[in-house]
């Protein structure tokens, strides 16, 4: 059985009244101008109120009419119940219809007849002739009802469609987070172990600090995929200082971040597995250590991350071999949350060393604490 997606009140009595009063407005107008301008005489006011009101039945009809359309869809299979039930609901309406305004004629002679036709003999004639009008008007509201029916059912589906597609994506971007904190995790605990090999435990027990530190602020931010620039910073700033207790002053930073991009929103962790790899390929791999780059930039509705070193240049062939995880789960990240409207990129510098950038949709929201 399929959702109902139309709930009984889904179409208010406000909205029945307005309808079928219009109906009545429509026919009472039309029917005492065109006889008048006919040249007839008859109670207008009368005749106006008898036509007007002789819409009620359908007006008080309609909900049933449109609970039965729920009830009894007229749907492949065809059941014979259904339409059983649907033309008894015909016959009752068309003969309800008939009786009332057989007797609103009957008790106001709007028309002024001097001779009025028994009761009984003006409903079997209105019954008759309101066949079919009123078998057009049962369709028209079945149509509706189920216009409206397919129209809520294709809403729900694109919302249906839209939720289980945010929740795959969080899913994904959770799942690319938990790949980059073990990640992240494992390498800073060698560190501290290469740092306790070498007897300089001073220096392990503040690096231990600074990533339980580290730690937990990544826990607090675990449930947002986008923060300010501002926080990202901060948090790449105490990622340094973390791996400046292993490099000490061989590692430098450098900073060129503007102070109006500061809100500007970007997915959280996105630069430390920049970082990483800066100090992985780039300054580890130098006895001297060397500079770490960090730079923001926005033009046309885009912002620019880069991160860059002095250390060796990459290979001839490194484009056609397999990224590390860091890169990896950056560029995933990327594509994940803005699909085409982004973009990673690797080179070498003129200079000497490397540099990886991302550019992403420029996107500023009020400072407001915690998303």
């Amino acid at each position: 059985m399929g959702i109902n997606l139309i709930p009984s009140k889904s179409i208010p009595w406000i909205w029945v009244t307005g309808i079928w009063l219009g109906f009545g407005l429509v026919d009472a107008l039309d029917t005492v101008f065109v006889m008048h301008a006919e040249g007839m005489h008859h109670a207008w006011l009368i005749l106006f109120a008898t036509v007007m009101f002789s819409w009620l039945p359908w007006a008080l009809a309609t909900p049933l009419i449109l609970r039965l359309s729920r009830q009894f869809p007229l749907a492949r299979p065809v059941r014979i119940l259904t339409w059983l039930v649907h033309l008894a609901a015909y016959a009752g309406t068309g003969l309800a219809t008939a009786a009332w305004t057989s007797l609103l004629y009957f008790l106001f002679n709007p028309y002024l007849d001097p001779v009025r036709a028994p009761y009984m003999q003006r409903w079997f004639v209105n019954f008759w002739n309101g066949l079919v009008p009123c078998a057009v008007l049962y369709a028209a509201l079945l149509a509706l009802y189920y216009f409206l029916d397919s129209r809520a059912r294709l809403a729900f589906r694109e919302a249906e469609a839209a939720r289980l597609n945010e929740q795959l994506v969080v899913a994904q971007l959770h799942a690319l987070r938990q790949q980059i904190e073990p990640h992240f995790l494992f390498n800073t605990l060698n560190s501290v172990a290469g740092l306790v090999r070498e007897g300089r435990n001073d220096s392990a027990v503040v690096m231990i600090a600074e990533l339980s530190d580290l730690l937990r602020r990544m826990l607090d931010d675990s449930r947002r995929q986008h923060v300010p620039l501002q926080e990202e910073m901060e948090f790449a700033r105490k990622y340094l200082d973390i791996q400046k207790v292993r490099f000490t002053d061989r590692l430098q930073v450098c900073v060129d971040v503007p102070g109006e991009l500061d809100l500007a929103q970007v997915p959280s962790l996105i630069l430390q597995p920049m970082l990483e790899n800066a100090i992985k390929h780039g300054i580890g791999k130098r006895a001297q250590g060397g500079t770490i780059l960090i730079a923001a930039s926005h033009r046309n509705g885009v912002l620019t991350l880069s991160v860059g070193n002095d250390g060796p240049s990459l290979p001839a062939n490194w484009d056609t071999t397999r990224p590390g995880i860091g890169i990896s789960n950056v560029r995933s990240r990327l594509q994940t949350l803005y699909g085409d409207a982004c973009d990673i990129r690797l080179w070498n510098r003129n200079t000497g060393g490397v540099e990886v950038s991302v550019s992403l949709p420029f996107v500023v929201l009020p400072s407001t604490g915690k998303a």
